[in-house]
């Protein structure tokens, strides 16, 4: 706990004289008003976060947590649960969506065990932070201990401020483990009181229950375990999973060292949402990338309160959102130092 609550003292907000100074540039580009759209409040975002009216972000990576979830044996996923341990060593070897869509941003990708079933050989390339062999089967019990929820966040932290200190200075976050949409649904129904058949979704494949089981487990899970909706620890120890805390700490390192991250999809909204709930202060730091296709992802965006700038129809995961929306990091970035201003080409508006 330690580790965190440091962590959680050093977050402070935007820099308010340079979010000012963006502003006033941003609106004075030869430019219609705001006919650049979402770019606009990026490029606004970016320099309050960095504290630079032409910050730049030439080190990406994408740090992708992999847990696998004892939920699995109530029948929710149609995919056998190995595939999490498979797909885990291919993300390692870059030659997953996350893995082409990352080159094409030129970014790193961190593959990080933080609750695999099995073991990685060491040359694997997956960096090994295991707090226990996949979380709990919440429909029976608690996915973990409030210390190993703990432990999730504090191992995103510290994966974060290792990246961070190689030279990182542009996260995304990104994640596997088969039957991963049922934790995260559980949590957005409990922290936002919603009735889980109304956001329940096939997930990477649902089970031949169909998606009503896989809402009815999710129901049994809360009533199991009773979380408590204002207590985003014991929420995430009790109908959560390890590679959500895991984005969560992520989330809460880069914010304590004013590095913006770029969520992917459904799940990474619902670890945000984790993270915001422990310190408000994070969501400046964050950047939603896509609008995932599962039913629960608008909803999470909307408790969240940020707006997803892509829409592609995606539900992949691993991070691929992520490494998609970072050119549009670089873009906001340069609409900033490169466009001209009314003034600065002699015009007067």
């Amino acid at each position: 706990m330690n580790l965190l609550q440091q962590t959680m003292e050093r977050i402070q907000g935007l820099d308010q004289e340079m979010v000012g100074k963006a502003r006033e540039r941003v609106d004075s580009l030869i430019k219609p008003p705001h006919s650049l759209g979402k770019l606009e409040e990026l490029a606004v975002q970016l320099a309050g976060i960095s504290g630079e009216l032409y910050p730049e972000f030439d080190r990406k990576a994408i740090i992708v947590m992999a847990a696998d979830h004892g939920v699995y044996e109530e029948g929710i996923s149609s995919n056998p649960q190995e595939v999490t341990y498979a797909q885990t060593m291919f993300i390692a070897k870059g030659i997953t969506g996350v893995g082409v869509l990352a080159k094409t941003a030129g970014a790193e990708v961190v593959t990080v065990d933080i609750g695999v079933k099995g073991d990685f050989p060491n040359d694997a390339g997956v960096i090994g932070r295991k707090i226990r062999q996949g979380a709990g089967n919440i429909a029976t019990g608690p996915a973990m201990t409030i210390e190993e929820a703990i432990r999730s966040l504090e191992t995103g932290i510290a994966i974060a401020e290792a990246e961070i200190q190689k030279g990182a200075n542009l996260l995304g976050t990104g994640e596997m483990g088969i039957g991963n949409t049922t934790p995260s649904t559980a949590i957005l129904s409990v922290l936002g009181n919603i009735p889980s058949e109304e956001i329940t979704g096939k997930g990477a494949g649902v089970g031949s229950g169909g998606i009503s089981h896989k809402a009815q487990v999710i129901k049994k899970a809360i009533e199991t375990n009773r979380p408590d909706k204002d207590n985003a620890i014991d929420v995430l120890a009790k109908v959560g999973g390890l590679e959500i805390g895991g984005m969560a700490g992520v989330m809460i390192g880069a914010a304590a060292n004013r590095v913006p991250v770029v969520l992917d999809g459904y799940i990474s909204t619902i670890a945000a949402l984790i993270a915001v709930s422990i310190e408000p202060k994070v969501k400046h730091y964050l950047i939603a990338s896509h609008a995932s296709a599962e039913p629960g992802g608008k909803k999470a965006s909307e408790l969240l309160g940020i707006q997803p700038v892509l829409h592609m129809e995606m539900c992949l995961g691993e991070g691929s959102g992520a490494a998609l929306a970072f050119p549009l990091v670089d873009a906001a970035c340069r609409i900033m130092k490169e466009m001209a201003t009314f003034s600065e080409v002699g015009l007067k508006i």
